[in-house]
């Protein structure tokens, strides 16, 4: 016989997820070191603004950015401290299994990407998860730092619609410019040649926090929604990018030669 008390515990949601001490501690550290290499300019719009005091700074909520430089997680770690969220970060599998850094990302509570493994399908379950638990979760849709020659958004994975649609987590687009002259894309010395010279240079490193994607006519489950909300997040993380280097719409002025680039996932910008 199956007892209430029983169904209740089975129904019960998860307890609400708090930051680990770890996690707050970088997150506040991140706002006194990142200003030494760049000048972080952080806006938000108004609805992100409603949408963030109306939860509390908590979750459920997906944060989408694109992805240009090794610069940008430390970026918007600063830029999200400095609105007080404390997101969950998915991230390349590669970084859980580094001897120190994947200790601190397994205590700092973040989602590994384990793409090429088996384990790759932990992801969408493990971030579903988090945000049932009330998380604030990160992610960028293309899975890995894009190689666009001018540094628009590539082709976006379908993992971060999955997991919204199935949550109905609000999806907030998350636009960055100017962390590709903070650090190098690839070669330790030149990486740190240029983070050294960007204590003198600090350029100016742009985060913007958009309005939220409306995805409430698609379902999961339902063939082609999941890539149309998929392309759906990527148009309106394309807007927003599209604003904050106005005056760069082409090839950006600073070139970093370490970078390869390729046309093979470029996709069109409607913006």
């Amino acid at each position: 016989m199956e007892h209430l008390g029983d169904t209740a515990t089975a129904a019960a949601p998860p307890p609400v997820w708090r930051a680990p001490l770890l996690w707050r501690f970088v997150l506040r550290l991140s706002t006194v070191l990142v200003p030494l290499v760049c000048r972080l300019r952080v806006t938000t719009s108004g609805q992100f603004d409603e949408l963030v005091r109306r939860t509390s700074k908590r979750g459920p909520l997906v944060l989408a950015g694109n992805h240009i430089a090794n610069f940008d997680p430390i970026a918007t770690t600063a830029a999200c401290a400095r609105l007080g969220i404390a997101p969950r970060m998915m991230a390349t599998g590669g970084l859980f299994r580094a001897p120190i850094v994947g200790a601190f990302m397994r205590a700092a509570g973040h989602i590994p990407v384990d793409r090429g493994r088996e384990t790759v399908l932990n992801a969408v379950p493990d971030a579903t998860a988090a945000l049932a638990a009330s998380s604030v979760v990160f992610i960028y849709p293309e899975g890995r730092i894009g190689l666009h020659p001018a540094l628009w958004p590539e082709r976006p994975r379908t993992g971060i619609a999955r997991f919204a649609m199935t949550t109905g987590a609000p999806v907030v687009p998350v636009a960055i410019w100017g962390s590709h002259e903070v650090i190098a894309y690839h070669g330790w010395p030149v990486m740190i040649r240029m983070l050294i010279s960007a204590l003198w240079r600090r350029p100016v490193v742009r985060v913007h926090f958009g309005d939220p994607v409306d995805l409430s006519d698609l379902r999961a489950g339902v063939v082609g929604h999941a890539q149309r909300a998929s392309e759906r997040i990527m148009d309106a993380i394309t807007a927003e990018l599209a604003r904050l280097r106005a005056d760069e719409p082409g090839l950006p002025r600073f070139r970093d030669h370490t970078r390869p680039v390729t046309l093979a996932r470029a996709r069109d910008r409607k913006a």
